[in-house]
């Protein structure tokens, strides 16, 4: 995603991909929505199934857009704080 392979830019800092599973290639798999700066932030904030809905509704969206807002205006500290209380999860992908 960071080199731009994205499905979708859904506006304010909200990035769609989608991810093949097995059996069911990238088409039928599930979509995940990335809140992302496209640099150095990129937050899993919402995934499902492609067969169990097709998309998030306009509703959502705004609702998704408003907590990419909030998630990338954070400071380093404050981020590391809502870790460590568990409120969210950092995952570590080592090249």
């Amino acid at each position: 995603m960071q080199q731009g392979l994205i499905d979708a830019d859904l506006g304010d800092g909200v990035l769609k991909k989608r991810v093949p599973l097995p059996g069911r290639g990238k088409s039928g798999g599930a979509r995940t929505l990335v809140a992302t700066n496209k640099d150095d932030r990129w937050f899993f904030v919402f995934g499902f199934e492609k067969n169990e809905r097709a998309n998030v509704s306009p509703k959502e969206l705004e609702a998704l857009q408003a907590i990419a807002a909030d998630l990338l205006r954070l400071a380093a500290n404050d981020l590391d704080a809502h870790v460590e209380t568990g409120a969210l999860q950092e995952i570590c992908h080592e090249s």
